[in-house]
């Protein structure tokens, strides 16, 4: 029995870092210049078990859901009987499948042994060579740690011995920063495609690099996540782009290739602006979802509305530039629930410079009713967007003119988040919302944010755009 816990990177939004690790911070730098260094050779690593305190990990770490089905479970079981145990229980994935304990609002994820990888190591055509020393319990556990993904993920922490055990040589990555799959990487990612995009969010989030080897197989393979289901897409999007790693996942997702494959419309946009895979400069679509990483965090996500929104206003804005009060004037009805009259007062009183940089942007001279004009115009471009980012005739057209792209009409933006999406917004041109009641103050309720609630989706949604257009600061929120 496996479980989830901050300790595995791949499967948890955050890990606890220890003092004996080396702490690594993401940049996005990090993420696009040293992704490829050279893999080291392929001699297998000498297995090390540690105390627990020298990695400086303690049982507190472990979150209480977790705790609630250790202690439920205390030993190995099959995923059949952790659902007997469990009450609120689901076995999900048919070739990896795993269950989904739900605990205190929270899902920990629990795999079998037996079951988290149903297809033997042998099957793969590769040989390993067992570790020296190695006694049955041992073996059992290196056996297991054959099908995982990459070996920053083969560690095992047993909480009641206070024992890590790293056969894969996942300790000595984590302190080189470095993501390598268990066994060939070509191999890995053609068991289970949705490796390429866990070691994508690794990468993004931690400022991890690839091995060479890894990084080309990443590069060759991407279009094999076409394979996924809808769901599977959008939970890794999600984990890519609502837990304060927005920008450097973009930004690898572009270099790999990926993005044209899973975000065709914003392809198309990297593209028209001649940003090329290894370009370091930002422009606005990078620096919407660069402000909105300011906010959140591994602990303290956004629901999937809120990058959803900004997907489809970035959209808006690049098919049609705007004046910069318009941009402000249309944010802050999306605040305050549609009061375009108050929208319109407070943005005709904005003294502060704008970014020039941005193409979107263009100043004009506005009266009253033009600027009101234009605000109603790009609630609704940005309503056409959320529409077309749902077609699939209109995604599959989007690098129509860029005949080396590969083809791809991919939506995983299901009925109800494109719903909830189009209410962010709806209030601009439809008109002020009765019984709506404006977020009041600076401080976001990262719960409410979580499960979507719209008045906090639109705070944090027209701070990111204000902030965007009319950068004040550079120091990141800690609200």
């Amino acid at each position: 029995m496996a479980i989830s816990t901050g300790f595995a990177f791949s499967c948890r939004p955050h890990f606890p870092l220890s003092q004996s690790m080396r702490k690594v911070f993401m940049s996005f730098s990090a993420a696009i210049e040293a992704i490829e260094e050279i893999d080291s050779g392929k001699e297998p690593a000498e297995w090390k078990r540690f105390n627990s305190k020298e990695l400086g990990i303690s049982s507190s770490m472990i979150a209480r859901p977790t705790r609630v089905v250790l202690n439920g479970l205390k030993s190995k079981a099959e995923l059949k009987e952790v659902c007997r145990t469990f009450s609120h229980c689901e076995i999900v994935g048919r070739r990896f499948p795993i269950c989904h304990v739900h605990v205190d609002d929270e899902v920990v994820e629990v795999s079998s042994f037996h079951t988290s990888g149903i297809r033997p190591v042998r099957n793969l055509g590769l040989s390993f060579e067992k570790p020296v020393d190695c006694d049955e319990k041992d073996h059992f556990r290196w056996t297991n740690c054959l099908r995982r993904d990459f070996t920053i993920n083969g560690l095992m922490f047993d909480p009641y011995s206070k024992l890590v055990y790293d056969y894969m040589g996942g300790v000595d990555d984590i302190r080189k920063a470095k993501i390598q799959t268990i066994g060939p990487a070509s191999f890995s990612f053609v068991e289970d495609c949705a490796r390429i995009l866990r070691a994508i969010r690794i990468a993004a989030r931690l400022g991890f690099r690839f091995g060479r080897e890894t990084a080309l197989s990443i590069k060759n393979l991407s279009s094999s996540v076409l394979k996924l289901d809808r769901g599977r897409l959008l939970m890794e999007m999600n984990y890519m782009l609502a837990y304060g790693s927005a920008e450097a996942s973009l930004r690898l997702l572009w270099k790999f290739g990926l993005l044209d494959i899973l975000l065709p419309i914003q392809a198309a946009y990297f593209v028209r602006h001649g940003f090329r895979r290894r370009d370091k400069r930002s422009h606005l679509l990078l620096s919407l979802f660069s402000n909105l990483d300011k906010l959140v965090a591994p602990d303290r996500p956004c629901h999937s509305s809120l990058w959803v929104t900004i997907l489809a206003f970035h959209k808006a804005l690049s098919d049609q530039p705007r004046d910069p009060l318009v941009v402000a004037a249309f944010s802050l009805g999306v605040h305050n629930g549609g009061d375009l009259s108050e929208a319109l007062s407070i943005a005709r009183r904005i003294s502060a410079q704008h970014d020039g940089s941005f193409h979107e942007l263009e100043s004009r001279d506005l009266d009253l009713a033009a600027l009101k004009e234009e605000v109603v115009e790009l609630a609704t471009s940005v309503q056409r967007a959320l529409t077309n980012m749902t077609d699939e005739y209109s995604v599959s057209r989007a690098m129509a003119n860029y005949p080396k792209a590969p083809y791809s009409d991919l939506v995983f933006i299901p009925l109800a988040l494109y719903l909830k999406a189009c209410k962010v917004c709806q209030c601009v041109r439809m008109g002020r919302e009765k019984g709506f009641v404006a977020k009041q103050g600076s401080k976001i309720d990262y719960e409410l944010l979580a499960s979507g609630s719209l008045q906090e989706v639109r705070h944090v949604f027209a701070r990111i755009v204000f902030d965007t257009i009319y950068p004040l600061n550079t120091g990141k929120d800690d609200t």
